[in-house]
């Protein structure tokens, strides 16, 4: 098999106003999946495919459980469930911060799938990640909500329009705090009024709606109620947090 990383990408998607559409989401969830070729640097099977469903096709990531590292601080084979969690935080927020992404079955078996994003190499990531990005503060927002103990620079993807996703949430929404991240220029920060409308949006949501019973299909019962907890710490204190003293608050490598 070769690696998806030795040639250009064979398909290349849409923007985001295209990307967030059901029909994004039906295409994971429904078309074809072939692989193509591996992303060789990641961590765990991280694989690279071609969807193809009614005469439309795009690229994917697709990560199966099987391939997944264990890790001492989560459970084994609960990666891939983290990342479709990650996913359904961000459609609640609005942010569009998480690429489509769903728990489908594939030629490895059950995973996670993503919608592959092309995104801008000529961004100088370091300087993006030092920036006061609109888009990056409301990452930090999310990673403190969904807990993201792994947000390097290359996790980001910034695309030509300005807008940035972020990809690999595996490690994230531990019932314990984990925060570790590049994002932290904002700490102590007022939070935006945008992003206090979102965070009491969520609380409901989770508490009593309909992402509070996604959540608790993917994840643990204590981990929805330390997601909630987070979020209404974040209200009551209405700042982005501090790094913590007990964690290490930057991943290595950071990008």
């Amino acid at each position: 098999m070769s690696s998806a990383q030795e040639s250009e990408p064979v398909l290349r998607n849409a923007q985001p106003s295209a990307v967030q559409d059901e029909g994004a989401l039906r295409l994971l969830r429904d078309g074809r999946l072939e692989v193509a070729g591996r992303l060789v640097e990641a961590t765990n099977m991280t694989l690279y495919c071609s969807l193809t469903l009614g005469g439309r096709t795009a690229a994917c990531v697709y990560k199966p459980v099987r391939g997944e590292r264990p890790l001492w601080d989560f459970p084994d084979g609960t990666l891939a469930a983290r990342e479709v969690a990650a996913f359904e935080v961000s459609q609640a927020t609005g942010w569009g911060i998480v690429p489509p992404t769903v728990y489908r079955d594939g030629p490895f078996g059950p995973g996670m799938c993503q919608l592959w994003i092309d995104s801008e190499h000529e961004i100088d990531l370091m300087r993006l990640v030092r920036s006061r990005h609109p888009g990056l503060r409301r990452m930090s927002v999310f990673d403190a909500v969904v807990n993201n103990a792994d947000r390097k620079g290359g996790h980001l993807l910034p695309l030509p329009d300005g807008h940035v996703y972020g990809v690999d949430h595996g490690v994230c929404f531990a019932a314990e705090d984990k925060l570790r991240t590049v994002l932290w220029q904002w700490r102590g920060k007022p939070l935006a009024r945008d992003a206090v409308a979102v965070l009491a949006k969520l609380e409901r949501d989770i508490e009593s709606g309909a992402l509070g019973r996604r959540l608790r299909q993917l994840l643990t019962l204590a981990e929805v109620e330390a997601t909630w907890n987070r979020v209404r710490r974040l209200l009551d204190t209405g700042v982005h947090p501090y790094p913590s003293e007990d964690w290490p608050a930057i991943p290595w490598p950071p990008i």
